[in-house]
């Protein structure tokens, strides 16, 4: 037992120590990175017929179908010569090798967070009649860590044997990042590949509040270009009727808890901050590998605009692979300032605290339980 542990007033405790998200440094291979292009285990069964439509929000509704009309047409788009695809521009009678069709190449799904849009288009993922190595889901942050490991033209070269590329949670944002991306979407689509996309922002918006984004808007409307645009309107389907998140617990509730739970780290909030900034994001998914909660003590607002961003990644990722978080201090609601809340990133942070929020309430079993 730790000193600080006596000192908590915990007593004894039987169970092995709670592992350290502090103490990992993550190596990830480029061929991880390549084979992890699938939909994450919270959407691994998602499909069309389990997402359920609001009612009143009959756009809701209109996408389910388009999508569902997406996937049929891309069946059998790279087989041999003279298959049909004829939806979004896609054309008829075209094989892989023919020139790419005029018009957009792609859907992509805008609204805000919690209607249900990763759902959507991980259910495209899976409806698409091909075989996983023939087609890749990744968020938008991984796409371009992707490049950053293989190098540009490797990256085109691997995803253009790809009959589908779905990205999630697509932000521009640096001006860097929206050149990239430009381009080697542009090469993508050449090479015959249907693109499907997320976002809390319209296309042509993409960048607004985060760089001079007019500086780039030949770039920007390039993007743009590639996709027919599907609104998705609604409210936050986590908050849908359900009780608010439950208010932070006592460090000694933590404690108590992760050494309780088989597979939960525990680490001090501030700390866990100061430890993202040396791990790249790409590997914050290999961060969480084999956990079954993260605890966390001592949760105040972030300091600054970086470590807010680098936050945000770690949020989707336990929220990709359904990581409870337990946690005492601020609720997280007041993660950000209202300052972050007003900024150019303020979907990022408010798609932050949905999902934690929402991983706060999947942990309260583990006090309630004790």
């Amino acid at each position: 037992m730790s000193s600080s542990t006596a000192a908590s007033g915990l007593g004894p405790l039987t169970a092995a120590a709670p592992l350290s998200l502090c103490e990992r440094e993550p190596h990830v291979p480029a061929d991880r990175l390549v084979a992890e292009m699938v939909p994450p285990p919270r959407f691994d069964a998602v499909r069309f017929a389990t997402y359920i439509p609001d009612p009143g929000q009959p756009s809701q509704t209109e996408a389910v179908g388009v999508l569902e009309d997406f996937a049929a047409g891309l069946g059998g788009a790279h087989a041999a010569g003279g298959a049909k695809r004829g939806l979004f521009g896609f054309g008829k009678g075209r094989s892989r090798a023919a020139k790419a069709p005029a018009g957009p190449r792609g859907v992509y799904l805008d609204g805000g967070y919690g209607v249900g849009k990763t759902h959507l288009l991980a259910s495209l993922w899976h409806a698409t009649p091909a075989e996983p190595a023939l087609k890749a889901f990744g968020t938008f942050v991984e796409l371009t860590n992707l490049v950053g490991a293989l190098g540009f033209q490797k990256t085109v070269e691997t995803l253009s044997g790809h009959r589908l590329l779905c990205i999630d949670e697509f932000e521009l944002d640096d001006p860097g990042d929206t050149v990239l991306v430009s381009t080697l979407l542009g090469r993508l689509v050449d090479n015959g590949v249907a693109l499907a996309a997320t976002s809390n922002t319209l296309p042509g918006k993409l960048g607004e509040g985060r760089f001079a984004a007019a500086d780039f808007l030949r770039e920007i409307q390039g993007l743009s270009a590639h996709f027919r645009t599907l609104r998705i309107d609604g409210e936050d389907y986590r908050h849908r009727g359900l009780p608010e998140a439950p208010a932070p617990y006592s460090d000694e509730q933590v404690t108590k808890a992760a050494y309780a739970t088989s597979d939960a780290s525990l680490d001090d909030f501030p700390h866990l901050l100061e430890h993202l900034a040396k791990v790249h994001p790409s590997r914050y998914g290999a961060l969480t590998d084999g956990l079954a909660a993260v605890c966390l003590t001592g949760v105040r607002p972030v300091p600054d605009q970086s470590t807010a961003l680098r936050l945000v990644v770690l949020a989707d990722r336990l929220y990709d692979r359904e990581v409870p978080v337990l946690a005492s201090g601020l609720p997280f609601d007041r993660l950000f300032s209202e300052e972050m809340l007003n900024g150019g990133y303020r979907k990022k942070y408010f798609r932050a605290i949905s999902r934690l929020t929402a991983l706060a309430r999947d942990a309260k079993g583990l006090v309630e339980s004790r």
